[in-house]
């Protein structure tokens, strides 16, 4: 889950070339093969990947109908077959992320425990590679909207008539049929449809974000198929998705408020102000200042606060933020600022949020009243005034999207073996509270907590206390010993905070250079 779009869309779009061309013909759903060859990403070359695609039912219900095809990706295991523990499925987010980089994962875990397995990562039904892709109308999030915040009747106006358009331009320009079957059910039917293609009688798994509610819903509909499972900042089902965004809405603003302290703390690198409310004051007079005068004519508030959301998700992205602030505040380097956005954003490719979409909106039923969506947003907003209606209007379509809704799986893990957790306590994507729920309906799960952390879904990332348990996890087997209560098994410091050096302009590729850094609204 996440209003992390930027980096969902980001991922999105640079899945679209990842994929050889004669993998392109799939063989027929009923015979669950996948045509191997090379891929041409770069980085799935370097690992030694092949890619290819699977052809799987549009509508499970209707077997030998239309299909869709999935692009997948394999770096496979480099140990002795007798040491070989299987598939490792993996998932970055979202929903809307690509996953095919995901494959090259296994090296960064500790001690070569990822290499006994198959890492294989696929682009999700809709996404990027995968046949058909969703697209409505990729210049959405370009420059030209309205501040979020609707003040006046005449900004909310623009804002609904904006969302039902989007609406309307993905009834126009994809098929209903496909429309009707991206519920994350139909996803985690592709995935067992990816592990019997493999000739696997059981998946291990990893999933990041959203990918957690994949993993909860597999484990759910398929628990006899799941051997391992590493959950990654976990959704929390009792609010999917409507109370989960809104929740979100409130973390985002307390993780901002942190990294406004943090940018005073190092004042004599930023010169924004020394205390937190020094620097919350500079941004909020940067806001009211670009409402009314954009910077360069393009940079207005949506855009300083899409930007500075990224600290809210990753304390691997705060130097680069601060410099920019510091540019942009001190300097009027809206150029570098305008850079960022665009590599976060993702400017004229809205395939991970028209996935994210189609995925949320007919997962569950959203509130139809406005009314309700009104009075919620303007009282979370009293709370969490940075990102409440950011979010609102990024989930707004789906108060006019055009595929019947259904309704969400009850999630239930009693049925699952073995499940590896971990969070840190101050996730604002996918906020603790849901892991410490997750864990109460897995009693196969154990979870690790890192008190204090703000980041999301970013394991493994050189914190040895973590990456080891990981390691071991998926070794052996072995995870901490649960304890009683509604509680983490087992807590692990999380990495310091960043050391800021003297700024330096920010670049499109420093925004793109941490693969590390998964995708998902939920994600990321």
């Amino acid at each position: 889950m996440r209003r992390a779009v930027f980096a969902v869309v980001a991922a999105a779009a640079v899945a679209s070339a990842l994929v050889a061309a004669p993998a392109a013909t799939a063989a027929p759903a009923a015979l669950a093969t996948i045509a191997w060859g090379p891929c041409t990403n770069p980085t799935l070359v370097a690992a030694g990947a092949e890619c290819g695609y699977l052809a799987v039912p549009l509508d499970y219900r209707k077997p030998a109908g239309e299909q869709v095809q999935l692009a997948v990706s394999r770096v496979k295991h480099k140990v002795p077959d007798a040491q070989y523990q299987g598939v490792m499925l993996t998932n970055p987010g979202g929903p809307g992320g690509s996953g095919l980089l995901l494959a090259t994962r296994g090296p960064r875990v500790p001690n070569h425990a990822g290499d006994a397995y198959d890492w294989v990562g696929f682009d999700p039904r809709g996404v990027g590679s995968s046949k058909p892709a969703l697209s409505c109308d990729p210049n959405y999030m370009d420059y030209n909207r309205p501040q979020y915040v609707p003040f006046t009747p005449q900004l909310e106006r623009t804002w609904l008539d904006r969302s039902k358009g989007y609406a309307e331009a993905c009834a126009k320009n994809n098929s209903r049929a496909l429309l009707e079957n991206m519920k994350t059910t139909d996803t985690v039917k592709d995935m067992d449809s990816i592990r019997k293609a493999l000739g696997r009688q059981q998946l291990n798994f990893y999933g990041y974000s959203y990918g957690t509610y994949l993993g909860q819903v597999y484990g759910t509909l398929f628990p006899q198929n799941v051997r391992r499972m590493v959950l990654d900042s976990t959704v929390d089902p009792r609010g999917v998705w409507y109370g989960d965004n809104l929740d979100q809405d409130v973390a985002f603003d307390k993780n901002i408020l942190i990294w406004f302290g943090w940018v005073a703390q190092h004042d004599d690198v930023y010169h924004l102000g020394k205390t937190q409310a020094a620097v919350r004051r500079v941004v909020n007079e940067q806001l009211l200042k670009a409402s009314f005068n954009p910077a360069g004519g393009v940079i207005g508030p949506d855009e300083i606060l899409d930007v500075i959301q990224q600290a809210s998700y990753y304390q691997l992205r705060w130097t680069l933020l601060g410099d920019a602030l510091s540019r942009f505040v001190n300097k009027g380097d809206w150029q570098n600022w305008k850079t960022l956005f665009e590599a976060f954003g993702g400017r004229g490719d809205d395939n991970g949020y028209a996935v994210y979409l189609a995925v949320q909106c007919t997962d569950v039923q959203w509130p139809q009243s406005w009314h309700q969506w009104k009075r919620d947003n303007w009282q979370t907003f009293a709370k969490a005034p940075y990102f409440t209606w950011q979010n609102a209007w990024f989930n707004a379509p789906c108060l006019y999207w055009p595929a019947k809704a259904g309704k969400p799986t009850k999630v239930d893990g009693r049925g699952v073996p073995s499940v590896l957790m971990i969070d840190e306590t101050l996730d604002a994507a996918t906020p603790y509270e849901g892991s410490l729920e997750v864990r109460s309906r897995f009693p196969g799960a154990s979870l690790i907590a890192e008190p204090g952390g703000t980041s999301h879904a970013i394991t493994p990332r050189g914190n040895a206390c973590v990456d080891n348990k990981i390691a071991d996890y998926l070794a052996t087997g072995a995870l901490p010993a649960r304890k009683p209560g509604r509680t983490a098994d087992v807590e692990c410091a999380p990495l310091p905070q960043p050391t800021p050096s003297t700024p330096s302009a920010p670049t499109a590729a420093a925004a793109r250079a941490d693969s590390g850094l998964v995708a998902g609204r939920f994600a990321g």
